[in-house]
């Protein structure tokens, strides 16, 4: 038997079959390459130091900011940024859509995965403001006006009025904060910083009252902390508040008067100089604890922990 003959029409369609196998291919093939390579640039680019951040430089996420403005403060501050890759990246790491407001610190050496990541998780910048132990209400309100970035709300607000913005109106503000070291956020102000620090010293109060000395002859835990705020003027030594705390505590039982010379000064006001003389201890006002019983009519100081455990044991 003869066999068949191809046709020329389906050799050339048999080309045109196997020439079209052959580019599907190598389409595939350079997409996969591309595909590959923009895989690894995308990978470089999410691991690898943002250009263009100086030392100590911040990036300030307001309400409503989205990705593409965030990307756009970036610019100006001088950081070269693609759109697509920053996006590719937020979806992938689940922060697109949940940039957290807030000031965040710039880096030089941080990444985009690393810059992302904490906006995601709101790590923003924060801030410390210490109250000094033995600081009385002049001193913590004159250290709050001069902290940044903190926003003043108070300056304007006597005493009364601040203790009132604090709903604690009517209560002296003497004593009323506990001294530490509060951590603050540009968005924070200073009665944010005072609503806590009255928060910390109530339950600090609280917790020495409660643990008291059952033959304390203090009536009332402001009595406690009144005498707290005099045994923190007397010393700065940790050490040495329980003696001194004792002392006082024995002339009360007495009962004999205080004769201490922080209350005298508290009392004088802007009037002292630095310098206390026997006319001044001879002088009567409700702080001279030589010239009146028991204990003055208010905390002459912001007593610390040591000082409420001191006295109340």
């Amino acid at each position: 038997a003869r066999g068949r003959s191809v046709s020329p029409a389906r050799k050339r369609k048999s080309r045109l079959g196997k020439l079209a196998l052959l580019f599907l291919i190598l389409v595939m093939v350079a997409a996969g390459a591309f595909g590959y390579l923009a895989y690894q640039r995308y990978q470089g680019f999410a691991d690898t130091a943002i250009a263009g951040i100086d030392k100590g430089e911040t990036l300030r996420v307001a309400p409503g900011d989205t990705l593409p403005k965030v990307l756009r403060k970036l610019r100006e501050i001088g950081v070269e940024t693609s759109s697509f890759e920053w996006r590719a990246l937020a979806k992938q790491m689940g922060a697109a859509g949940k940039i957290q407001i807030g000031e965040y610190a710039l880096e030089p050496g941080m990444t985009p995965r690393d810059l992302l990541a904490r906006m995601r998780d709101g790590k923003v910048m924060s801030y410390r403001f210490t109250i000094v132990e033995g600081w009385n209400i002049r001193d913590l309100r004159a250290a709050l006006a001069k902290a940044t970035p903190l926003k003043q709300q108070t300056a304007q607000l006597d005493d009364s009025a601040l203790m009132r913005a604090l709903e604690r109106g009517g209560q002296h503000p003497e004593g009323r904060f506990l001294p530490e070291t509060y951590q603050y956020t540009r968005d924070d102000s200073d009665l944010d910083v005072l609503k806590r620090a009255a928060d910390a010293m109530d339950k600090a109060l609280v917790e020495a009252w409660a643990s008291r000395d059952p033959q304390l002859p203090l009536n009332s835990a402001y009595e406690l902390l009144t005498l707290a705020s005099i045994v923190e003027k007397e010393t700065g030594v940790a050490d040495e508040r329980p003696q001194i705390a004792g002392v006082f505590v024995r002339r009360l039982k007495m009962p004999m008067r205080l004769e201490t010379d922080p209350t005298v000064i508290y009392g004088m006001g802007s009037a002292y100089s630095g310098n206390i003389r026997k006319t001044d201890l001879r002088t009567d006002t409700p702080y001279n604890t030589y010239t009146r019983d028991g204990l003055p009519p208010t905390p002459i100081s912001m007593p610390g922990r040591s000082a409420l455990q001191a006295v109340a044991h």
